[in-house]
């Protein structure tokens, strides 16, 4: 019997010194592995030592100031890029069923992902399988960018849980939102 692999978001959130994955470093990964019903099946988290090739952006290190718990997680248990991404790959891979990458946004979070699992994994088991929440959020309430921003949403949508910017914290906020969609999207 073929038994078809069951969709499992995987609600990443990442913290960087910047905008740019390579000129920048990625500093903190965080992910949480959910099913479409809400189940948590498993979550992710590792802080990276920078790229000895990369900079900061100013701009970015002026932003983190406004957030010294957060740049202290992820400043915390550092390992190099090619250890962090072997782990984090291997995760990927063992997960039980066929993921999806979820951020958001995505379009920063999976550039950064994308860039480190090629360079120091050698592939990215996500391929191009990638959903923006915000998309998402434009799509179903038919809103304008501006309108779909998170602080704006149906209640009914959002859990109680922090957003501090430490990147495992962000990635369970947003998983549980994003499931709470899908739920809600149900006939």
């Amino acid at each position: 019997m073929n038994k078809t692999k069951q969709d499992i978001y995987v609600s990443t959130d990442i913290e960087a010194d910047g905008e740019t994955p390579g000129k920048n470093s990625m500093l903190s990964i965080g992910s949480a592995a959910y099913l479409e019903d809400k189940t948590l099946l498993s979550t992710f988290s590792i802080n990276l030592e920078t790229l000895p090739e990369a900079s900061a952006d100013p701009t970015t290190m002026q932003w983190w100031q406004g957030f010294p718990e957060a740049w202290q997680a992820c400043r915390q248990n550092l390992v190099s890029p090619e250890t962090a991404m072997k782990k984090y790959g291997e995760w990927l891979e063992n997960l039980p069923g066929h993921i999806i990458f979820l951020a958001y946004p995505v379009a920063y979070d999976f550039r950064f992902i994308d860039y480190y699992l090629q360079r120091f994994f050698g592939k990215n088991p996500f391929r191009y399988r990638a959903i923006d929440i915000r998309s998402y959020t434009m799509g179903k309430l038919n809103l304008s960018y501006k309108k779909a921003n998170k602080d704006k949403l149906p209640v009914e949508w959002k859990d109680n849980l922090p957003h501090t910017h430490i990147a495992l914290d962000d990635a369970l906020e947003h998983g549980a939102l994003f499931c709470n969609m899908l739920l809600k999207n149900k006939i």
